[in-house]
């Protein structure tokens, strides 16, 4: 049935989605129910999220040591933290994002081109999670493309706009590099040492790049350009151009928990702890929930870098994490798994990941 504006009001397919029409109005099957979503829990107080100086992880023994525990505790209270110092040049970093506002720019032609509703296909141009299944629609678009090795997936890549797959690709070479330091220094703040995954993630392990659009929403505030969820990644390394993204703090306000805006300062990058880490630390550190709202004026751009083991590599919890009172509390899982669980389940409606491998008392 159609509405009193002449269009279906279930979904819209890729191509013809509101957020890419520049729709001036928000149709019905975009708006979150404050049930599913309840707004009132935000909390503006950014002061909260941790910042690293990522740089003192090269530094004496005394500074690495002081990184670790700030990192570890980060990672225990909110999953999440901002690094600064991270070594990548801030050219990298603009060019980057103008390659990614650059494609979404482009005519429908273009974009077309990359179209695919697969989850499983290498590179792929898409609205929302899932066209046109998803109960509720989001307001973001967005090209997904593997970028580990690079030189097995770049000729995939997009070749417009011009300079697309070598600004881009730079990134992604950046960012790899730096998500090995970090993971370094997680599992070695579990007591595994800085190499205890360094081979798997250096030589076979995944990296994902999803470039994210959120078009200006002409009612931010019926609309999310993510639902609230967590990445099934070891870690996300996210790069954005215009604040949006809103972290869980699960433990403020008594337990109850409260959204807190990260705040944009050029060149911080923000990490979050994925389902993998959990797993990986059978519990101690958690994947953050995170979600993404909306500008009523702006354009948003973000870059999420997503780290894992291989395709099919299994992420398990390791014998020196368990004990008697300690014991495996999670199922082992891959990142084909988790595509396996995207293509079943409804993100939309709070399904997440890491619930499927927690193990049950």
């Amino acid at each position: 049935m159609e509405n009193e504006k002449g269009e279906n009001p279930s979904t819209f397919k890729m191509g013809n989605s509101a957020q890419e029409r520049s729709s001036p109005y928000v149709p019905d099957c975009y708006v979150v129910p404050p049930s599913c979503e309840p707004r009132d829990a935000l909390s503006s107080n950014s002061e909260i999220v941790p910042t690293i100086d990522i740089s003192r992880l090269k530094g004496s023994d005394d500074e690495r040591r002081g990184v670790i525990q700030e990192l570890s505790l980060a990672c225990e209270r909110f999953g999440f933290f901002q690094i600064v110092n991270h070594g990548i040049n801030q050219n990298i970093l603009d060019d980057a994002l103008a390659v990614a506002k650059g494609f979404f720019e482009q005519s429908a032609k273009e974009k077309k081109k990359f179209m695919s509703e697969d989850v499983y296909a290498p590179v792929r141009y898409t609205t929302s999670i899932k066209d046109g299944l998803d109960k509720i629609q989001f307001w973001r678009i967005f090209l997904k493309h593997y970028a580990h090795p690079l030189h097995r997936w770049i000729h995939l890549w997009p070749d417009n706009p011009p300079g697309y797959r070598e600004k881009m690709g730079k990134f992604c070479e950046e960012v790899r590099r730096l998500s090995l330091e970090i993971m370094g220094a997680i599992t070695e703040s579990l007591g595994l040492g800085r190499d205890y995954l360094s081979s798997r993630m250096d030589e076979n392990g995944m990296q994902a790049m999803a470039v994210n659009c959120y078009p200006p929403c002409p009612d931010p505030k019926t609309a999310l350009g993510l639902p609230p969820h967590s990445d099934y990644s070891c870690i996300t390394i996210l790069l954005q151009n215009l604040a949006g993204l809103e972290i869980f703090d699960p433990r403020a306000n008594g337990g109850s928990g409260r959204w807190v805006i990260v705040p944009e300062v050029k060149g911080v990058l923000k990490v979050h702890i994925g389902d993998h880490v959990e797993v990986l630390s059978n519990g101690l550190y958690k994947s953050v929930v995170h979600k993404v709202s909306l500008n009523e004026e702006k354009t948003r751009i973000s870059l999420a870098s997503l780290h894992s083991l291989g395709m099919d590599d299994k992420m398990s919890v390791p014998y020196q994490l368990v004990n008697d009172e300690n014991p495996i509390r999670y199922r082992e899982s891959s990142f084909n798994d988790f595509l396996d669980f995207l293509v079943k389940k409804d993100i939309s409606q709070g399904d997440r990941f890491i619930d499927t491998l927690r193990i049950k008392d």
